[in-house]
């Protein structure tokens, strides 16, 4: 167990890299499964969770190797369909591996998914729509049993555009006989990204993107050598960094079209922004102004993974603001603990009204989780005096050497055992 031990106040400036996006990352692991040749991922990164990703596959038989920053995959001997319990509960995006099962096995025994605990985030959406492509699942003893030696292509109207749902029904129709079409889809970057994926190893799929994919199944898939794309949650958290600590960087190896609704508001705050085709500047200074008004939406809408980030930033911002959080109701859960650090914010439901101050202070801060925790690091680089936070390992999850890469923006940051 380690913490971070921040002292605020210092400006951000300099270059910085992103990695990889997580949440394109996982799907794509899950759907190596497949195929039966190798694969080859670049700038894989040190994510805990793509590490646990890769623990499920090979409990499924297939081979993995890890060569700096190359995870080289092969399913050929894959052996097994049950993903246990000890696995799923580390990690939601196990369930990803249920539709590559059943579209390669026609079967799999998969335990309900763990994972950041930020509200609900139901399987209903995933288990209805392999039933209309004629899957039969039995559910029992925190398992989902399904057998798919049935199952064929046919039309899937999701009730809400789950980005989860949509990219499992994908991999599951991708070996199934006929065409499939799902309908009102969701149509986040990572999707995409999926698409592309499948289809570079011989899948026909259209669509991704836009609120209807088609999925015509085929025999087999072949190998590909495949780079996904960057993060944009994590590019959006470099940006609200240099917003609240003032400065100047440019953040490489990014799509900025991915995270527009974050620096649209950042720029009409009094930010100064330039976008490029793979990278964006951004220069602060001054106290910037509140952005009013933020909800929560799917893709093409403000992301609920920026929420929490882009809160914090309105805790310093001159005026008021309210949040509506439409995706998942408990994201709030780290407001207490900024309220400890001076912040100004009153919860209603799904609603938080803050109002700015002029400063946040140091305090000692417990991560609740991914989001809520990066957003704490957030604080603490703008703080007068330290913050200490604990429960790091909760944005270990999603941002790898995060105490490294802000210290080389100058900011003051160190991460130290529980024991010291």
């Amino acid at each position: 167990m380690d913490k971070f031990i921040i002292t605020g106040g210092t400006k951000l400036c300099g270059e910085i890299e992103v990695d990889s996006a997580k949440n394109a990352y996982l799907p794509i692991l899950a759907g190596t499964i497949l195929c039966e040749d190798e694969i080859i991922l670049n700038s894989c990164p040190d994510f805990k969770d793509i590490e646990n990703m890769c623990l499920i596959l090979k409990e499924l038989g297939i081979d993995v190797k890890k060569d700096k920053q190359t995870l080289y995959i092969n399913a050929k001997n894959a052996d097994k369909t049950v993903i246990p319990t000890f696995l799923a509960k580390e990690l939601r995006s196990s369930f990803f591996a249920l539709g590559a099962l059943l579209s390669r096995f026609k079967k799999a025994k998969v335990a309900y998914p763990g994972g950041c605990d930020i509200g609900l985030r139901p399987i209903d959406l995933h288990i209805k729509g392999l039933k209309d492509l004629g899957v039969k699942i039995v559910e029992s003893h925190g398992y989902i049993t399904c057998d798919a030696s049935n199952m064929k292509g046919g039309v899937v109207h999701l009730d809400y555009p789950s980005v989860g749902a949509t990219e499992n029904l994908m991999m599951s129709a991708v070996l199934a006989k006929g065409t499939t079409t799902i309908v009102n889809t969701a149509k986040e970057p990572e999707i995409v990204d999926l698409q592309n994926f499948l289809n570079s190893m011989g899948a026909k799929i259209h669509g991704a993107g836009t609120s209807i994919i088609t999925i015509e199944g085929v025999e087999r898939l072949h190998k590909t050598i495949y780079t996904p794309i960057p993060d944009r949650i994590i590019a959006g958290t470099y940006l609200i960094a240099c917003a609240m600590t003032g400065g100047k960087i440019l953040v490489k190896n990014c799509i900025p079209q991915h995270f527009s609704s974050l620096s649209n508001k950042l720029q009409k705050s009094g930010c100064k922004i330039k976008t490029f085709s793979d990278k964006i500047y951004i220069e602060s200074s001054g106290r910037l102004k509140t952005m009013g008004f933020i909800e929560t939406r799917p893709y093409p809408g403000f992301p609920t993974d920026l929420q929490a980030q882009t809160l914090t930033l309105q805790t310093i911002s001159k005026g008021n603001c309210i949040i509506q959080e439409n995706l998942f109701e408990t994201r709030f859960k780290f407001v207490p603990e900024l309220i400890k650090m001076g912040a100004n914010i009153k919860v209603s439901g799904q609603t938080a009204y803050i109002s700015g101050v002029k400063n946040l202070l140091g305090a000692e801060v417990y991560a609740t989780d991914l989001r809520g925790g990066v957003a704490l690091v957030l604080a603490g680089l703008h703080a007068q005096g330290y913050t200490t936070i604990h429960n790091i390992f909760h944005i270990d999850r999603g941002y790898v050497n995060l105490e490294e890469k802000l210290s080389r923006l100058g900011a003051k940051i160190i991460r130290e055992s529980e024991n010291n």
